[in-house]
């Protein structure tokens, strides 16, 4: 793999080819696999003898995984994703009454009211912004576009990471810290030492988010879970409770973030299927569901080990390998999704063409917050593209900085021209 990250389907489409699990090697020489067949990972992600929990990878539990190693907070992390069995519907029960289809629907007036103030200030934003030749990561002097924004910095990002602190009892103070710590775990290409540093802070940060909430509790999440732990000491631990706190943050808000930032550029690189919104003929939450299945907001997301050597699909996956489920690849394996399922096509999800998308996951570990996460990104892109029909990126596909992992699945930065100011 990698650790560069990058465009993740033209190297999917090879792996495709040869099979639906495919042999890697991760940084520091670790050999793993990925499963990235639809059906087969499919079936991987709900089979009984495939573990979740760290104890589980041989590598680790034999030391051969160093301090800093880049993805091991994805193997170590204490919570529902490194989690099995009873562990793992007891963390599960104590977040998931904040994501039930009732309280997740007490939310849709609040994203609506953050999605109007972020247009208001994009639009103001726009009315000050100058060529696109002045942006850091730019191509240099351009043409002079007007109304250039960074779309993924003022507008992606703001919205669910405004939203799931305040679920959570995250102080406002604290949001952009955490945004940047959260990029660098998810970093593939990040050195030992910026590794665990970034642990570091994140904890740190997090216990002090805990700590206030210890101190003046309200109606969060954060302060749910304190409760939780006080009553009856064994529900949730200290390290629990940290660790709940950094995979909900990292898991809602980046995820969604890359949402809407890869449908925009689906969208603007696909004026047909805008066009289709726009006219009635699709929905935006088509234009969700086709954004999660063509270009997945996680490539390839870490780990899972069997329990056993296990066959998938005739190849041997052996007992504590550590396995990527590789869900861009599966969105777009045409075995699954018709020869066209390289194709940006938002009717598929009207007319169940199609087979489901995984990248949501299945089974056990199945997005908790995937009901939240498709009601941000249907109302961000509906309120956007409503308030900046003429709304373009302003440079090329290949000019756009991509992310440095292959675990996230997006760019950087999306700068894009607000055209006619509605």
């Amino acid at each position: 793999m990698d650790p560069s990250g990058g465009c993740p389907h033209a190297a999917n489409a090879t792996l495709l080819a040869r099979g639906a699990v495919a042999p890697l090697v991760l940084p520091g020489e670790v050999e793993a696999m990925a499963v990235i067949g639809h059906d087969a990972l499919r079936e991987f992600l709900s089979h009984p003898d495939v573990a979740k929990g760290a104890a589980h990878f041989t590598a680790l539990r034999e030391g051969r995984i160093p301090d800093g190693w880049p993805l091991k907070t994805f193997a170590t992390v204490q919570g529902m994703t490194t989690a099995d069995g009873d562990d793992h519907r007891r963390l599960r029960s104590l977040v998931s009454k904040a994501f039930t289809s009732r309280r997740v629907e007490a939310l849709r007036g609040r994203v609506e009211e953050v999605t109007a103030e972020l247009l208001d200030d994009l639009a103001s934003a726009g009315d000050k912004a100058g060529p696109i030749g002045e942006w850091e990561d730019g191509p240099g002097n351009r043409q002079d576009l007007p109304h250039v924004v960074d779309l993924r910095a003022d507008f992606a990002l703001p919205l669910p990471m405004a939203v799931i602190c305040e679920l959570l009892g995250v102080d406002e103070g604290f949001r952009d810290r955490l945004h940047h710590l959260s990029n660098q775990i998810v970093a593939t290409d990040i050195s030992p030492e910026d590794a665990m540093a970034a642990n570091r802070d994140i904890v740190a940060v997090l216990s002090a988010v805990a700590a206030s909430r210890t101190e003046n509790p309200g109606e969060d999440l954060t302060s749910a879970l304190i409760a939780a732990r006080d009553e009856d000491g064994d529900r949730l631990s200290g390290h629990e409770l940290i660790g709940t706190l950094l995979l909900m943050i990292i898991a809602g808000h980046e995820t969604t973030l890359n949402l809407i930032t890869n449908a925009v550029r689906a969208l603007c690189l696909h004026r047909d299927q805008l066009e289709l919104v726009q006219n009635g003929k699709a929905s935006w939450s088509d234009v969700v569901e086709e954004t999660l299945r063509w270009d997945s907001p996680v490539s390839f997301f870490p780990f899972r080990y069997p329990t056993r050597d296990l066959t998938v699909d005739g190849t041997v996956i052996p007992k504590g390998t550590p396995v990527l489920a590789g869900y861009s690849a599966a969105g777009r394996d045409k075995a699954a999704h018709g020869d066209d399922a390289d194709l940006f096509d938002v009717t598929r999800h009207a007319t169940g063409s199609t087979a489901r998308h995984l990248s949501l996951g299945h089974g056990a570990h199945f997005c908790l917050g995937s009901s939240l996460a498709r009601m941000e990104a249907t109302i961000a892109l509906e309120r956007l593209f409503t308030r900046f029909p003429d709304l373009d990126v302003a440079v090329t596909e290949g000019e756009l900085p991509r992310h440095a992992s292959f675990v996230g699945n997006s760019v950087r930065r999306l700068p894009v021209s607000l055209g006619q100011l509605g």
